[in-house]
């Protein structure tokens, strides 16, 4: 895979419902099914990098909503990107933040998302178009598009309503983003409603992204309601292409 876009995933061997591949980046391949060990500020807590490389390591996690705020996406450009400032060789991920918003009572509109700071309470507006331009200066191998997290449980009108912003932003966060080395995963919504969750599914997928986030779990469902609605998405998603289910923060 050594000349493919960034993102691309190669299916390698599948059982039923579960699937044994691999996803390219240019920092290297990571075998999938895959556990990402979590970065939150650039850094694994009392963990480093040679530690996870000894480990076994692929890929890591880092969050957009804290390194935006805290030095700033400006700040980690100037220094390389990620993988310079952390001396990380291997495959970075970051998040749009949306799921960070989520927790600091925003006020969404069809523009974006607005918030306060957690460090300084200064009101912050973020756009699809800004999360992936912070991405792009943070230099992940994949970045997220910004999507409408809804705790649950919620109203249908409201899950729906998250669902179809998600995907105007997911419009928006494409034909935003430039940077040919890295990879924009766009990410689905629709609470546990198995209908929702398909159709976002498929929508999403029309949409043209190289891979897929599962977003809006582990927000206030059981584990059986989680499995239901990953149940109704996957089989709309393209088999060609990686599926990240987001926020688990647990392999099992």
């Amino acid at each position: 895979m050594k000349n493919s876009p960034p993102g691309s995933f190669r299916l390698l061997h599948s059982d039923g419902k579960a699937r044994a591949g691999s996803l390219y980046t240019v920092h290297g391949e990571v075998p999938t099914p895959a556990f990402m060990a979590v970065g939150t500020r650039a850094a694994v807590r009392a963990v480093d990098v040679d530690d996870l490389e000894a480990v076994g390591a692929e890929i890591i996690l880092a969050n957009t909503y804290h390194l935006h705020l805290r030095p700033g996406a400006d700040r980690f450009a100037e220094l390389g990107g990620l993988h310079e400032f952390w001396g990380w060789s291997r495959p970075i991920l970051t998040d749009s933040g949306g799921y960070q918003i989520f927790s600091l009572s925003p006020t969404i509109s069809e523009t974006g998302a607005t918030f306060r700071s957690t460090y300084d309470g200064r009101a912050i507006d973020l756009t699809p178009e800004e999360a992936v331009r912070i991405q792009e200066l943070l230099g992940p191998d994949i970045a997220m598009q910004l999507d409408v997290c809804t705790g649950l449980p919620a109203p249908p009108d409201e899950i729906e309503g998250a669902m179809n912003l998600t995907l105007r932003w997911g419009e928006r966060s494409l034909a935003a983003h430039r940077r040919e080395d890295q990879a924009l995963f766009g990410i689905v919504q629709g609470g546990i409603s198995k209908d929702l969750r398909a159709e976002s599914a498929a929508r999403t997928a029309a949409l043209g992204f190289p891979g897929f986030g599962i977003g809006g779990l582990s927000v206030g469902e059981s584990r059986q309601e989680m499995l239901l609605a990953l149940d109704a998405a996957f089989p709309e998603l393209p088999q060609a292409k990686v599926r990240y289910v987001m926020g688990l923060g647990d392999p099992e």
